[in-house]
């Protein structure tokens, strides 16, 4: 069965072709009465947008870009991209982009991912995630002439716009109520250094400790993976004096941390106070449940997409507030008791 064009929408609705491409892109020009019609018709007639004719009518391609320099086989675990995703995803299709997404294994290969974007034509944008203190892709797309979304916090006024939660309340947060329990020596699990927000987030946990008037506890860079959360549990339990609780980057991190502490026959909360960051959907059904820093990350997706179509579209920003990080506290985190020696 052929499939029905504008054409055929047009000879019956009795209106010319251009009437029905007003009608069906929403422009201006058009009687109310005459855009109804042309509707009801193409609903009847079964007619469906073409993707490739749309794509071609407006010189673009109708798609944009996310490129995750991550090992493919680690990807799966950590849980931000797909509730990133789904937020993109819900605008995304509301404006008939599609979203091409290309996993490589490392940074060094990431860089010439966006040269073959740009050259074969493929998106219109792109979406940068796990930014670097110091990393070379906002220049380079500035270079390629790519509009891009800087995905997190952002350090200083960049090239492009950046959207996503602060994290600092939500670490200085956690540090608070461990601080109200009574811990004085708490230590950090953080992310990688040289990444924004692992950066952001060990400077929210050093500077909430300097407003309560204590000692900086010891910091572990980890990389945010289970494997590497564990080993720097091991690490600060390891020491001659440990400390009472533990505020973890990212949640992957603060259960594989709570696994290994329980494994040593030590009690969370009891012996070690345990917070985690991303508020993950499995937090909740821990035993003990985890206390942790939520955030709207299907929002920020949802953000990113809108922000990203009108920086291609050379629109005005539309004012979008994402509710702030907040901590949910359960039953990983609880006083600190004077016997505590884990």
């Amino acid at each position: 069965m052929t499939r029905p064009t504008i054409n055929d929408v047009a000879r019956a609705a009795g209106v010319s072709k251009g009437a029905v491409s007003f009608a069906l892109n929403s422009r201006p020009g058009l009687a109310p009465g005459t855009r109804e019609r042309i509707l009801k018709v193409a609903q009847e007639i079964g007619w469906t947008p073409s993707f490739r004719a749309r794509a071609l009518s407006v010189s673009r391609a109708l798609a944009v870009g996310l490129v995750i320099a991550r090992p493919p086989d680690t990807l799966g675990a950590d849980p931000f991209f797909p509730s990133f995703i789904a937020g993109l995803e819900s605008v995304l299709s509301e404006h008939d982009h599609a979203l091409l997404l290309q996993v490589v294994a490392d940074h060094e290969r990431e860089r010439p991912s966006y040269r073959r974007l740009v050259d074969e034509g493929r998106v219109d944008g792109v979406f940068v995630t796990d930014l670097f203190v110091d990393d070379p892709r906002p220049a380079l797309l500035a270079e390629l002439g790519l509009p891009a979304v800087i995905i997190g916090p952002a350090l200083g006024k960049g090239i492009w716009p950046a959207v996503g939660v602060d994290d600092a309340p939500g670490i200085m947060g956690a540090v608070e109520h461990l601080v109200a329990l009574g811990h004085s020596h708490i230590a950090h699990v953080a992310g990688p250094h040289g990444m924004v927000h692992g950066h952001s987030r060990q400077r929210a946990w050093s500077t909430a400790l300097l407003r309560a008037g204590l000692a900086q506890g010891p910091c572990i860079e980890a990389d945010f993976s289970a494997e590497s959360g564990a080993a720097a549990t091991r690490q600060l339990l390891d020491l001659a004096e440990p400390p009472t609780a533990i505020v973890y980057a990212n949640d992957l991190m603060a259960m594989a941390g709570m696994s290994l502490a329980q494994s040593r026959g030590i009690d969370v909360p009891t012996d070690l106070s345990i917070t985690g960051y991303d508020d993950t959907e499995i937090a909740a059904h821990l035993q003990p449940t985890l206390t942790t820093v939520s955030s709207d990350v299907i929002g920020t997706g949802r953000a990113a997409a809108t922000r990203l179509l009108e920086l291609i579209d050379k629109q005005p920003p539309t004012d979008i507030v994402l509710p702030p990080a907040r901590l949910v506290v359960r039953n990983s985190s609880g006083p600190w008791r004077p016997t505590h020696r884990p």
